[in-house]
């Protein structure tokens, strides 16, 4: 059981991203700097999250090949009601 409030952004992912190897010294790009990009985002529309993310991920990869399939959902709460 999660406790959400409205407005809150939960997200799910598989270790695609986070695994990425890039940058300059050929690292994975690893969750904490992944927690901390998504934070920069999660307030934005989710069409432009998807961009952000696409650009994020190519700009750290770089010339390196994409070594697993990514996966992020984010899922904005809202409406949330009495009872």
């Amino acid at each position: 059981e999660i406790i959400c409030s409205e407005g809150d952004v939960v997200y799910l992912f598989s270790d695609g991203f986070t695994d990425q190897v890039g940058g300059k010294d050929r690292k994975k790009y690893k969750s904490q700097r992944f927690r901390e990009f998504l934070l920069t985002i999660h307030e934005k529309s989710s069409e432009v999250q998807k961009i952000l993310l696409d650009h994020e991920i190519e700009a750290w990869k770089g010339s390196y090949e994409q070594i697993d399939d990514i996966l992020v959902m984010g899922i904005r709460i809202s409406g949330l009601g009495e009872g």
